[in-house]
């Protein structure tokens, strides 16, 4: 029996306790037939109550009692389940155990048979080796060579012919590279280069100051030279006056001090008035036109240019590079055609042409320094610009430009190729005689150097060496590879503007005379 038909049992039974006691308590005072009413209708109301709670008790139980049989139902059919899933699995377990067992089986038997051929195949080793060790007896007299003799002249025909071989096959693998690689570069270059024209000038170390008569002569000397010596010593140039009728030389490598004495000499000239205190008054007068004359030219030139941002003192630079020269090359000339060929390069290889020509323009930029630098002119340039704040891609190209420092972007073989193109044009630069013959005679001597080379010539201006070897000394293959030799000797040994082209030359003639 559960808890609330319990409760509901002793509920009825006290109310029928209390209506009892109340019956009893007011039998007292009312009639005694209406009390034993009140206690009846109080029993049959407790009665009914009873049996319907009973009633509700039975259900309850019944209701319990199916779903407990329902779930014991769910319990032992699950068990029944499992023990039907481990049964198959020990089946499973026993039939794997039984193919094992016959691989294990199969395993041994196959040890065996190995063993068995490794035995076997021992024996004929054994019966090879001293077969072989016959036989090499046998070609060591026949041919009178011992083993390691044989062994090594072998060798060395294989290397000799190996050698050959990879001489020729890097020799056709480059003219492959240059064929193809070379023909979108070529044909960059070629467009740039037509894009591109600048006249060449040439500067040199002396500037001829031009006069009206030689009277003037001793005006400029000055009494005992106080007047020239004191020009001299304001301006920094050597002023020489000579036997040359109407001229004076102005002689200094720097082409800035020469201009500031070429236009001191002529203001004092037309003023007429020539004297110590006078010559340093107008000499520091044109040095402040000269210094605005520099900045103008250097802020004309980013102008014309595109290049905007940039540092005044590095604007001070490029205008100095006006009056400077390299191989007879005007150097601003040079670096607004370096500037306008990596910009335009730069553009056709899709890479930003701004920053392309801020480098071109700014690459000689350490060969116009304030001072006396004992640095490499694209080491104190690339300093330079770092001081100034320029962009990491930019400084490596000003330094790596001569491969004093590591290429680190694309930019710098830009501003390498494009400074070549621009010195290497024809006209563009001018060398001295002494250094040109020099380095023919390099090149002719650098040739004559290697056995079978009977005669070498450098021309073309030092630009194609032709090699003449003897026939019966050089073959086809190592003429090839002569010329392959002597182009990479040139390359890492040896100096010059452009490139120079090699040609090996073998020829034989038979010559027969009749009579």
């Amino acid at each position: 029996m559960d808890t609330p038909t319990l409760i509901t049992i002793i509920a009825s039974f006290a109310a029928l306790v209390i209506g009892y006691v109340i019956a009893t308590v007011v039998g007292k005072s009312i009639q005694k037939n209406k009390a034993l009413e009140i206690i009846k209708k109080a029993e049959a109301d407790a009665e009914i109550i009873k049996e319907k709670k009973m009633l509700q008790a039975r259900e309850k139980f019944h209701q319990l009692k199916s779903e407990h049989d329902k779930h014991v139902n769910e319990k032992n059919k699950s068990l029944a389940d499992g023990e039907n899933r481990i049964k198959q699995k020990e089946l499973q377990l026993t039939s794997k155990i039984e193919d094992y067992k016959k691989k294990e089986h199969e395993i041994e038997n196959l040890k065996k048979n190995v063993l068995d051929q490794k035995e076997l195949v021992e024996k004929r080793r054994e019966d090879l080796e001293k077969m072989h060790s016959r036989q090499v007896q046998q070609l060591e007299t026949i041919a009178g060579l011992s083993k390691e003799d044989a062994k090594s002249q072998l060798v060395e025909a294989l290397k000799a012919e190996a050698k050959t071989n990879a001489l020729s096959y890097i020799q056709e693998i480059m003219e492959e590279a240059k064929l193809n690689a070379n023909k979108e570069a070529k044909k960059i270059v070629l467009q740039t280069i037509q894009r591109v024209g600048v006249e060449a000038s040439v500067e040199n170390a002396i500037t001829v100051f031009n006069i009206e008569s030689d009277e003037i002569k001793g005006r400029i000397i000055g009494r005992e030279g106080r007047n020239i010596r004191a020009l001299e010593a304001a301006t920094g140039v050597e002023i020489i006056i000579d036997d040359t009728p109407e001229a004076i030389v102005l002689s200094c490598f720097d082409p800035v001090k020469r201009e500031i004495a070429r236009l001191a000499l002529h203001q004092l000239v037309m003023d007429g008035r020539i004297h110590p205190a006078r010559i340093e008054e107008v000499v520091n007068k044109v040095q402040k036109q000269i210094d605005e004359e520099i900045m103008e030219i250097g802020k004309r030139t980013t102008i014309d240019l595109g290049i905007h941002g940039l540092h005044s003192d590095l604007i001070r630079h490029v205008g100095k590079m006006r009056y400077r020269s390299s191989y007879g090359q005007n150097l601003l000339q040079h670096s607004r055609e370096v500037a306008n060929l990596c910009g335009i390069m730069a553009a056709e290889l899709g890479l930003n042409p701004k920053i392309a020509k801020r480098a071109g323009l700014l690459h000689d930029i350490g060969k116009v320094p304030d001072g006396e630098s004992e640095m490499p002119h694209a080491i104190y340039g690339m300093k330079l610009a770092e001081k100034y704040k320029e962009k990491p891609e930019i400084c490596n190209a000003i330094g790596a430009h001569h491969d004093e420092v590591e290429m680190t972007s694309l930019y710098a073989p830009i501003i390498q190729v494009c400074d070549a193109i621009s010195g290497a044009r024809p006209g563009a630069r001018r060398e001295m005689t002494e250094n040109y013959i020099k380095r023919i005679k390099e090149l002719e001597s650098l040739a004559m150097e290697y056995p079978g080379v009977t005669k070498s010539y450098a021309i073309q201006a030092g630009r194609e060496l032709r090699v003449l070897v003897e026939s019966e000394k050089v073959t086809d293959a190592e003429s090839d590879a002569l010329a392959f030799t002597i182009s990479n000797r040139i390359q890492t040994e040896m100096t010059y503007p452009g490139q120079v082209k090699v040609t090996v030359i073998r020829e034989k003639r038979s010559v027969a005379v009749a009579k």
